[in-house]
């Protein structure tokens, strides 16, 4: 009985990724109701579980009355952090363009259908580790994406990130851990028991970094200078700051 308790132990310590398995969302599909009810189920979630706070924080202090500034979110999903920014800006203020991307046609359909009042929004299909922008942006954003991903095209990706903007980067995801683990299992067999919404997220705790993985990705990718801090809800987040250095 111990051993198999230990061995449970190391198995929830140690990140589990195959990059054969792919969460139900990420496979190539039609829109349908199944995938609408998932995207509903995330944005639920970020709104709850502190996605949607995180963001806001940084938000609030990158962007000010009267700026105009160019924003990328990378695999958006179903554009609910990109709405969320233009509300805010809105509300204040400040004029924004936000390119949207994900490489789902049929989640980025869904996206563009919640988003038709938001002309600040364009949405774009394309792979984050291949895309290439015109010009460089203010703000980059990378929201529960890195999970996604293997060790190495995380570094990818986080290399990307920090020469695709000018001035602000910040990456935030899930943090790997007993906190996680027990409380996506709890929410998928009590509450959000869809079988694409169960699977996806008890996959997605699985393969998120702990703290200090996440430290060591942004030091495989060259970061210098970066923040980085836990945040409720097993939520963990780093940041670059090349304008300016924000204590918190």
């Amino acid at each position: 009985m111990r051993r198999r308790e230990t061995a449970g132990i190391v198995c929830l310590m140690n990140r589990q990724f195959d990059p054969a398995v792919l969460e139900m969302m990420d496979r190539p599909q039609p829109v349908s109701a199944e995938l609408e009810c998932d995207l509903q189920r995330i944005r639920q979630l970020n709104r709850w579980f502190g996605s949607y706070r995180l963001v806001s924080s940084f938000v609030r202090r990158w962007i000010k009355p009267g700026d105009n500034i160019r924003i990328v979110d990378l695999a958006t999903g179903s554009g609910d952090i990109p709405r969320l920014i233009v509300n805010y800006a809105r509300k204040i203020g400040a004029k924004i363009e936000l390119d949207a991307l994900d490489r789902q046609s049929a989640t980025l359909e869904i996206a563009r259908k919640l988003s038709v009042n938001y002309p600040e929004i364009s949405y774009v299909e394309a792979n984050i580790l291949e895309w290439i922008p015109v010009e460089p942006y203010d703000i980059l954003l990378c929201t529960l994406v890195l999970h996604h991903f293997s060790d190495q095209d995380a570094v990818n990706i986080l290399r990307r990130c920090a020469e695709l903007s000018r001035k602000f980067v910040l990456v935030s995801d899930l943090r790997r851990g007993f906190l996680a683990t027990g409380g996506v299992y709890l929410l998928t067999t009590l509450i959000f028991r869809e079988s694409m919404t169960r699977y996806d997220a008890q996959l997605s705790a699985a393969r998120a970094f702990s703290f200090s993985e996440m430290r060591d990705l942004a030091l495989r990718a060259g970061w210098d200078n970066f923040e980085h801090k836990k945040f409720r809800f097993a939520r963990q987040a780093i940041w670059l700051e090349k304008e300016r250095h924000l204590i918190w």
